[in-house]
């Protein structure tokens, strides 16, 4: 666990560093649930392809395994106040020693997709590239033609959470603006790459984790 400053005042996030000891940053964000175990596992994960990966405390201490309280973190989260840490962490990264080259991506799952959407479409000078795993959060407005950082995607065919109709609108938008959205749907639902969630689906999280994993090589080189 490392802090960093945002904007006058410290929060908290997870850190792994690659094998080599240099790589490009990431910032993993989590679902509704809070920083927990499995985020930090991302996290891991992703730096052991080469990338220097913080996950932030977006919820501040807060965590839960309880649906219904993780529902009420999600609505009381301040979306300006967490764009605030999200800056606080791009900024991190882009100062810390082991970041090279000097680029950054964002990448979330679930309420952190919808996060990561946000941080790129906000955060533009900062962020050079947006993975979007199944994102969702209702008061985090997303305006396609804002979009100009290349976004990859990955979606559940049976997520009742994310409609594949407001997928396919948000991607189209993105595009016709001139942006760069490149989206997969999988045969599965919401959450599909979380190992402790009833939809997790091994083989398609593999896949999309390799997606991105190459995406991303290509992105912050």
């Amino acid at each position: 666990m490392i802090t960093f400053a945002a904007n006058g005042r410290i929060n908290n996030g997870y850190l792994a560093l690659p094998p080599s000891g240099a790589g490009p940053g990431l910032i993993v964000l989590q679902e509704w649930w809070g920083l927990v175990g499995h985020i930090k596992d991302v996290a891991d994960q992703f730096a052991a392809a080469g990338f220097v990966a913080l996950a932030p405390d977006m919820y501040h201490g807060e965590h839960t395994s309880n649906p219904d309280q993780a529902g009420k973190l999600l609505m009381a989260l301040n979306i300006a106040e967490a764009g605030v840490d999200l800056r606080g962490a791009a900024n991190y990264l882009l100062a810390h020693p082991a970041v090279s080259p000097g680029k950054v991506g964002v990448m979330g799952f679930c309420m952190g997709g919808q996060l990561a959407l946000y941080a790129a479409q906000e955060m533009k000078e900062l962020v050079s590239a947006c993975v979007d795993f199944y994102g969702i959060h209702p008061k985090v407005e997303i305006t396609p033609s804002r979009i100009t950082v290349p976004v990859l995607g990955h979606f559940g065919r049976t997520d009742a959470s994310v409609p594949l109709a407001a997928v396919h609108a948000l991607v189209d938008g993105v595009n016709a603006a001139g942006g760069s959205f490149v989206a997969h749907e999988y045969d599965a639902g919401h959450a599909f790459c979380n190992p402790v969630r009833p939809a997790y689906d091994a083989a398609a999280a593999a896949v999309a984790f390799a997606r991105t994993v190459d995406f991303l090589k290509v992105q912050l080189r």
